[in-house]
Formats: structure tokens, sequence, C-alpha cells
């Protein structure tokens, strides 16, 4: 029996995880076929339980990982400017704008919604933390009105994945993205000071 090497151990882990991306992209969760799959990343199903323990368990990694993705994009927002208001504002905006990417449509907000019920709640957890946090900045600047961080954080965060998944299931050519963020706009002038 060949003992396998931790990069090889990692290599075929990242192997089925560009490979499921590709397919759930293009085909959707329902219609990939996990020999399909397996014979495209040149692995066995054997390899695909390994890691995954099976096809949700796959997907539950692939949404973590544009999640992580997702969340890397949103940082370089805040990231890239000294006024906390426009950094907050900008990460709703690109959040939402996130929404019509073919690959997040899919797998993020129509696939993992149907199989896994939303993302996973860490995800969730973190998204509804970081807006909490720089909730906070802006309430000590002033900028934002005074009550409960945690509790607006939460009020926004769901708004924001609602209206992401509304803009997803959305038609070809739907104006849905300008409607979501032309409310966002009317949102979040509501809460500054």
């Amino acid at each position: 029996m060949v003992r396998r090497t931790r990069a090889d151990m990692e290599e075929t882990r990242t192997t089925l995880l560009k490979t499921a991306r590709q397919v759930f992209s293009k085909h959707g969760y329902a219609e990939t076929s996990m020999d399909d799959l397996t014979a495209l990343a040149g692995l066995t199903r054997g390899a695909l339980y390994h890691h995954f323990g099976d096809k949700k368990g796959l997907l539950t990694a692939v949404v973590a990982q544009i999640d992580a993705e997702m969340d890397t994009r949103l940082q370089v927002i805040s990231d890239s400017t000294d006024n906390a208001w426009e950094a907050f504002r900008d990460r709703c905006r690109m959040y939402l704008e996130m929404a019509q990417e073919p690959e997040i449509q899919r797998i993020v907000l129509r696939d993992a919604r149907a199989v896994l019920g939303s993302s996973p709640p860490e995800a969730h957890r973190h998204c509804a933390a970081s807006l909490q946090k720089m909730l906070e900045q802006l309430m000590l600047q002033e900028t934002v009105v005074q009550t409960d961080p945690e509790a607006l954080a939460m009020l926004i965060h769901g708004a924001l994945c609602e209206a992401a998944f509304w803009i997803a299931e959305a038609e070809p050519g739907s104006d849905r993205l300008l409607q979501a963020l032309g409310a966002l706009e009317r949102l979040l002038n509501g809460v500054r000071s």
C-alpha cells in the first residue's frame, strides 16, 4: 500500500474543490454526478468521501471557500479608504453586486440555499460580526445613530442576504440590482446621524 504524504492529500483536496467549483458553477449541484466530477478531477469517489464525506460536504466546502474569497474582496474595500462610512456603504453595495456574478449566484445563492439552507452558519456569524465592528466604529465617530450595534448589524446583514437571494433569482436583464442598490442607499441613510 502506498502511503500518501500530507502534500499529496492537500493536492487531492484542492483538485476536488477546484473541479467541484467548475462543475457546480456550470451544471449546478443537482445535475452534477459524483462519478463525472471525480473522473474529471482524475480521482476516485473514495478520495471525495475521504475529504468531504459526501456530495453535500463537498458543496459545503466549496461555499465556505467562496465565502472566504468574498470576505477578502470586501476587506479590500475597507482597507482602501480612511472614510469609515464610505467603506461601510461600499461593502454593502459590493455584497449586492456580487449576487450577479455567475459562480456566486449559482453555487452560494441558489444551490447552497436549496441544499444547505443557506451559507454555513459560521459565515453568517462572521459577516454579522464584521458589520457590527464597523457600526461600532461609526457610532463612536457619531456617523451612525446610537443604537444596539449587534441588533443593527443583524438587521442590515439579514436585509443584504435576502436582497442578494432576490437578485440571484431574477431573470437575466432584470433591474433588481439597481432597485436593491437604491433601496439600500435609503436604508443606510436612515441610520446616519
